[in-house]
């Protein structure tokens, strides 16, 4: 054998190891990168239906027929035409949803990396019950077992037997024996409000760079990798000098008034379907990221924080005044306004 063939058989070698390694499955790898999902999707124990469909047994699973979510029609019609997702029609889909199956409601551009692919398949794959092997026979019945339709019904109960039943709630009549006091702990956590002055900021810090990861990992999916939206998802950052123009393009650079409104809307319902999920550092940290996406701070390495927090001023805010209608005689005499 040559010395040159040689060569070319050992670099090919070589190059299918190295392909074979980069697409080989890793399912914690694929937990992480499922985080980007998590706006919209919910997985595991007691998962629900959000903005997509719960993920539990995907794998086996016809497109299209998880129970009480509305899907596109696009979507159903996969399903009826046949599309069950396995690891390959997942990974087709999951590469680019609106050129699989054009009219899905998922806003998702999709993975382009081998390696993401088959790791979040993976990850999927562990919520999905393994297939049955072909032929197996069905399991005998037990001997012992009572058929269902064998089973007595309840007997029903009287509905004078029902209400004497019940028991007596005090106070009812007066006030329906519904509610309590609400406890100290859950005003706290209800009580999370940010105001445009800087009262109720709690503490914390956070920088561009730490709120460029988050963003990527929480918000991209929706709101595009640089704020600019992903479909009809709001878009955060543009729009300068467009709010005079027919359609105006209204984000957090070009309208919003406020950085407070920035941080307590984050805060309290972001991201999307797992809202509360972010440590208030993670909220200072996005909110520094959305004023860099917005030319508002220009240094990666800025670092917003409870103590600089007031010196920041978005561009729109002088263009929105005080209400100042308690003062007009309408309210303040409570005379008739015309």
């Amino acid at each position: 054998m040559s010395r040159l063939l040689e060569i070319g058989i050992a670099a090919a070698a070589t190059l299918l190891v190295a392909v074979s390694s980069a697409v080989a499955q890793d399912a914690a790898a694929g937990e992480k990168l499922f985080t980007r999902c998590k706006a919209c999707h919910a997985i595991g124990e007691g998962a629900k239906n959000r903005v997509g469909p719960q993920l539990n047994d995907l794998i086996g699973r016809t497109a299209g027929t998880v129970e009480s979510y509305r899907y596109s029609t696009a979507m159903t019609k996969a399903g009826e035409d046949g599309l069950v997702w396995n690891d390959e029609t997942l990974k087709t889909y999951l590469t680019s949803p609106k050129a699989m199956v054009k009219g899905t409601k998922m806003a998702f551009a999709g993975l382009k990396d081998e390696a993401d692919l088959a790791n979040i398949i993976a990850y999927l794959a562990t919520f999905s019950a393994p297939p049955e092997p072909a032929g197996e026979p069905a399991a005998a019945p037990d001997a012992g077992a009572v058929p269902a339709d064998a089973v007595a019904p309840e007997a029903e109960v009287a509905p004078e037997a029902d209400a004497a039943a019940r028991p007596s709630v005090d106070g009812a009549g007066a006030h329906l024996g519904l509610g309590r006091v609400a406890t100290v702990e859950e005003i706290a956590a209800w009580d999370i409000d940010v105001r445009a002055d800087g009262t109720g900021l709690p503490d914390g810090h956070g920088t561009v760079t730490q709120g460029e990861k988050l963003f990527d990992a929480n918000c991209a999916s929706c709101h595009g990798d640089f704020g600019e939206a992903v479909g009809r998802w709001p878009v955060l950052a543009g729009g300068e000098g467009t709010l005079s123009d027919d359609r105006p393009v209204k984000t957090i650079g070009s309208y919003w008034p406020y950085l407070s409104t920035v941080f307590d809307y984050t805060r309290r319902a972001m991201p999307f379907g797992n809202a509360r999920s972010l440590s208030d550092d993670d909220v200072y940290a996005l909110t520094a990221y959305l004023l860099y996406l917005n030319d508002i701070v220009t240094d990666e390495d800025f670092e917003l924080s409870k103590s600089n927090f007031e010196s920041v001023r978005l561009p729109n805010e002088e263009n929105f005044i005080a209400d100042n209608r308690s003062s007009e005689p309408q309210y303040a005499e409570k005379a008739e306004p015309c």
